[in-house]
């Protein structure tokens, strides 16, 4: 059995974003492990660079374009060469672009495609090398509630993240002997910038539909990453967790 490790380190893609800095600010309030953060960035980086600098030695930017196999891999060695391992990523990188399918263009569906599904492969892969000479790993995948009920006008964003759910599962069966867990959240409707688009009251017909009649908070999804991510969850792997209020 592997002796925990004093000092864990961990990637976090889509760095930038809400989620991502609710996701760090939880590994690194985490008192029984000691976390190093990598943030993965593309282009925009002020949220990341004043966590950064909120935590000078523990949180770090990499350059990261997830739909890039050959970024990935500079990435990861920059961040073994750094620290000498890599114990858990996050695949929070991905957006959607909204369209009924009938009016949906072919750069609509290969770019929510490429984000979501295809750059969490690529940084799965990137990382197995490590995670198996380690003999430990967490690989935690953010899909989202659109893979297990999805809505009209999503066909591609619904069809990427319901792949990221069987990707983790196929995987976690493969890695599961070599002390490496891949398990995945499914984040309902949570109170982040994407959703500030929506109409006052279209917002108040949402949460209505939610039995906790509220929007779920950006530090409830990290909470569920970081424990995932721990020693704590040793024993789970391939697992779905829905974080939806009670919506399914």
């Amino acid at each position: 059995m592997n002796q925990p490790n004093p000092s864990r380190v961990a990637l976090i893609t889509g760095g930038n974003g809400v989620l991502a800095g609710a996701i760090a600010r939880a590994f690194l309030a985490e008192s029984e492990e000691a976390w190093h953060v990598w943030l993965g960035v593309r282009s925009n980086r002020e949220r990341a660079l004043d966590l950064a600098s909120e935590h000078p030695g523990r949180v770090e930017l990499v350059d990261l374009d997830v739909t890039d196999s050959a970024v990935w891999k500079r990435a990861v060695d920059c961040i073994i060469e750094k620290n000498g391992r890599l114990d858990a990523l996050v695949n929070n990188a991905g957006f959607h672009r909204d369209q009924l399918l009938a009016n949906m263009t072919d750069e609509d569906w290969r770019v929510v495609v490429d984000s979501n599904l295809t750059g969490t492969f690529f940084g799965c892969r990137a990382v197995q090398e490590t995670m198996m000479r380690q003999r430990y790993g967490r690989s935690v995948n953010i899909s989202s509630l659109s893979a297990l009920l999805a809505p009209r006008g999503q066909t591609n964003y619904a069809a990427a993240k319901a792949g990221t759910v069987a990707m983790s599962q196929s995987l976690a069966k493969e890695t599961a002997r070599s002390g490496i867990t891949v398990n995945c959240v499914c984040p309902g409707y949570v109170d982040t910038p994407a959703l500030d688009s929506i109409p006052a009251d279209q917002r108040k017909a949402l949460a209505r539909d939610i039995p906790m009649r509220r929007f779920g908070k950006p530090e409830e999804i990290a909470d569920a990453v970081c424990f995932l991510a721990s020693q704590k969850a040793s024993y789970i792997t391939g697992a779905v967790l829905k974080i939806d209020g009670g919506i399914f």
